[in-house]
Order: structure tokens, then C-alpha cells, then sequence
């Protein structure tokens, strides 16, 4: 009955690519929505795991948008994007230089998500898995 117990309890060490492929694509188009980016699409629509060794993959998804307001520079349109994630998931900045991308991650869901706004008004956003399991 040991044995039992210890060999479930190996499958407990979170989710696999897939399912954080999932979540990250839920997170990324929650925040387009609270963002309210407008004319929002898909730059990578992920779905495939991409190898990474030892049987573990991770998995990407990328959209990009327009603000309404065209003026808006890049290093603020991420500052808004990373307000309006906190209302999705909790994530913490990973690295922010300021003009430059802002990586964030969430240890729950193993994902990071990448704030990269390429020019005034425009926003692009890019996410991936962490190295998971593919089963």
C-alpha cells in the first residue's frame, strides 16, 4: 500500500506542456481583453510542443493589437499591459530595463510571458512554457 501511495503521488509535479500551453493562451488572451487592445491577432498559435530534452517540450503563443490611443509609446504600453495582468494571474517581473521587453512569470503555472510593444500604439505580447513534461 506504500508503494501506492508514493507512485501517485509522482504525478502531482504540475502541469504538463500541454496544459500550460493552455493556460498560457488563456492568460494572454484574458489580458488583450482587460488591456482592450484592439484588432488583436494571432502572430503564433503555438498548439506544438517544441523539444527541449530528457522528454520535455514547452510550448509558445503570441498575439499582437493596436491601442487606440497610436501615440502611446512602447515602454507605457507595457506598463499597462502589466497593470491589466495582474487582474489574470499573478505573475512577477522576471526583467524589466525599462525601453525594452518586460518578462514576467508565474511559478503556478510555470509560464512566462514576454511584453515586447514594437512601436507607438503598437502592442505585442509573447508567451511560452517552461520545460514540462509531455505526459
Amino acid at each position: 500500500m506504500t508503494v501506492l501511495v508514493t507512485v501517485s503521488g509522482c504525478g502531482e509535479s504540475g502541469p504538463t506542456a500541454a496544459e500550460a500551453g493552455e493556460t498560457l493562451k488563456e492568460h494572454i488572451t484574458e489580458l488583450m481583453q482587460k488591456g482592450q487592445v484592439l484588432d488583436v491577432r494571432i502572430t503564433d498559435a503555438g498548439g506544438r510542443d517544441i523539444p527541449c530534452g530528457e522528454g520535455k517540450a514547452k510550448r509558445t503563443f503570441a498575439v499582437a493589437g493596436r491601442d487606440p490611443a497610436s501615440e502611446r509609446k512602447p515602454d507605457s504600453l507595457n506598463t499597462m499591459l502589466v497593470g491589466a495582468l495582474s487582474g489574470v494571474a499573478s505573475y512577477r517581473i522576471v526583467d524589466d530595463r525599462g525601453n525594452a521587453p518586460i518578462r514576467l512569470a508565474n511559478d503556478e503555472y510555470k509560464t512566462v510571458i514576454i511584453l515586447e510593444s514594437p512601436s507607438n500604439g503598437k502592442y505585442a505580447v509573447k508567451g511560452e512554457t517552461e520545460c514540462l513534461p509531455t505526459s
